[in-house]
């Protein structure tokens, strides 16, 4: 199994958009894995967790055709993790697509009736499917089920657990302190690959999103439970310069804690 992180940051991006402030001044000049666009990523070249505003211009920096993504797993509508309108893309004269050739998106029902209000999902070759938190859908040889997670209160935001080839990945962001339902679900799992929300950096702030002491205490009950065991592979993504830590910085805290700190481009083969 390939995993490639298309991006790691936060919905500002790293640095900001529009940011002047000092982490985002120093991320500018130190380039390299402190530069992150918005989050996403690509499993096996044909499975592809949100879809933002950045996806063009980091498929093109790793090599990647988009036209080979078959699944698309939409986690909720915030515009830097569903910039539904590149569906349109998918349209003649944009893009010509093999005969036969469809990308399958599900998400919660607002990401669905989104695509469904501005999408001719005929001419873009996309087939649109509604999935709630705590139900499971089986494709081609890939099993998914939403959880819950702790996000947009006016949408049902979901975390995906994505089983492909023997391997289950938890995608646990965007989210806070994950509601007790998720928390007894992953109590019951094994899981291979834990990506957890790291959006505050080193606050202690567990509402919506989460830090290092919120990562670093749910691996560990996950641990004691038995869900990751030493082969579990803990990874942190979506950081905001909000949390202030360069790479370098984050590396030195939560590497220590078992935890690999996501760059932009990183890519696992599990």
């Amino acid at each position: 199994m390939e995993i490639l992180f298309l991006g790691t940051g936060a919905a500002e991006g790293w640095p900001g958009v529009f940011c002047k402030c000092p982490s985002c001044n120093k991320a500018r000049i130190e380039g390299g894995k402190n530069i992150r666009a918005r989050s996403s990523v690509l499993i096996d070249k044909k499975y592809l967790v949100d879809i933002p505003p950045d996806i063009y211009i980091r498929s093109i920096a790793y090599n990647v055709n988009l036209g080979d993504v078959e699944y698309l797993f939409i986690t909720h509508s915030h515009q830097d993790h569903f910039s539904y309108l590149e569906l349109n893309m998918r349209k003649p004269p944009f893009a010509y697509l093999p005969e036969g050739s469809f990308l399958n998106i599900y998400g919660n029902p607002t990401v669905i009736e989104k695509i469904g209000e501005n999408i001719n999902c005929k001419e873009a070759r996309v087939n649109i499917y509604t999935i709630r938190a705590f139900e499971s859908i089986e494709g081609d040889n890939f099993l998914l089920t939403a959880l819950s997670a702790d996000h947009a209160p006016s949408e049902e935001s979901l975390l995906y657990i994505i089983k492909i080839n023997n391997k289950t990945i938890f995608y646990g962001h965007d989210s806070g302190w994950y509601p007790d339902k998720t928390i007894e679900y992953l109590l019951n799992s094994h899981i291979d690959i834990a990506i957890f929300d790291c959006t505050y950096g080193p606050s202690s702030e567990k509402r919506y999103h989460m830090g290092i002491p919120a990562i670093v205490e749910l691996k560990n009950i996950l641990r004691k439970a038995g869900s990751i065991d030493s082969e579990s592979i803990c990874i942190a993504t979506h950081f905001s310069h909000n949390g202030g830590l360069l790479h370098k910085e984050l590396e030195e805290i939560l590497n220590p804690q078992g935890f690999i700190v996501a760059y932009d481009g990183m890519k696992l083969n599990i």
